[in-house]
């Protein structure tokens, strides 16, 4: 296990922000299947933290579309109409948790970096106020998303390029994920997966092997965190984590 953490890779969508990536892919479904059987279970297991045509092909076909691949591009092309639609409608927020705990990395001096191969997480990252002079997105060292990648998650490759931005080793960086695709990503990087389980999905993320996992990121000890100690980071309904 990672022993010493100098550096911190965030992913966005659940987070950093509450965005309505998953009302956006449940509404889009209307005329492929009943938008009602999408549920965050699903979202999460099958779409969360992938590009969007491999996460509108992974729905389409856990819904059991026939011809899911022929339907995937027009699936992913109405969601992406419909997320805009409600960005313009303003419906993101930042996780308060989540500004906090950039905020205490800030102060301690932590290089930090976003990475989400969602298009839109820049625009909604700059939307964000954390302070009344900085947007959200410029509290960050570096800025790995919406590129385009030759491999989405759970392929490593954003968040190895984060790293490599940051000037980092991938050992000494943790990553915040939501999404089993997230986590095994990090994984394969070889970093600290760090699991948060903001719907109480914690099961999926330690089934993929998140190295810890949080519902929220209040309970990270910072002070640990600076030392950049990894085996007492949190204590949670299961006590002190020991690595």
């Amino acid at each position: 296990m990672l022993e010493t953490i100098t550096a911190a890779i965030f992913d966005v969508d659940g987070v950093l922000l509450a965005s309505p990536h998953e009302q956006a892919w449940r509404d889009a479904l209307k005329g492929f299947a009943d938008p009602r059987r999408f549920t965050t279970a699903m979202y999460q297991a099958d779409v969360a933290g992938k590009p969007r045509e491999d996460g509108a092909l992974a729905a389409l076909k856990a819904l059991g579309v026939p011809d899911a691949e022929k339907h995937a591009a027009e699936y992913a092309a109405n969601k992406q109409k419909r997320l805009e639609e409600l960005i313009a409608e303003g419906a993101v927020s930042a996780y308060p948790d989540a500004l906090r705990f950039v905020g205490e990395l800030k102060k301690i001096g932590l290089p930090m970096a976003v990475a989400s191969s969602s298009m839109n997480a820049n625009a909604m990252l700059k939307n964000i106020r954390f302070s009344d002079d900085q947007s959200l997105l410029d509290v960050f060292t570096v800025n790995a998303t919406g590129r385009k990648l030759k491999h989405g998650k759970p392929n490593p490759e954003i968040f190895l390029d984060a790293a490599s931005d940051l000037k980092m080793p991938p050992a000494r960086c943790f990553v915040a994920e939501d999404a089993p695709a997230g986590i095994e990503a990090a994984l394969a990087g070889g970093m600290f997966g760090l699991g948060v389980a903001r719907h109480h999905d914690g099961t999926s993320l330690r089934k993929v092997g998140a190295d810890l996992v949080v519902t929220h990121l209040d309970q990270i000890d910072v002070a640990e965190l600076a030392k950049g100690r990894v085996r007492r980071l949190v204590t949670d309904a299961t006590g002190p984590r020991h690595g």
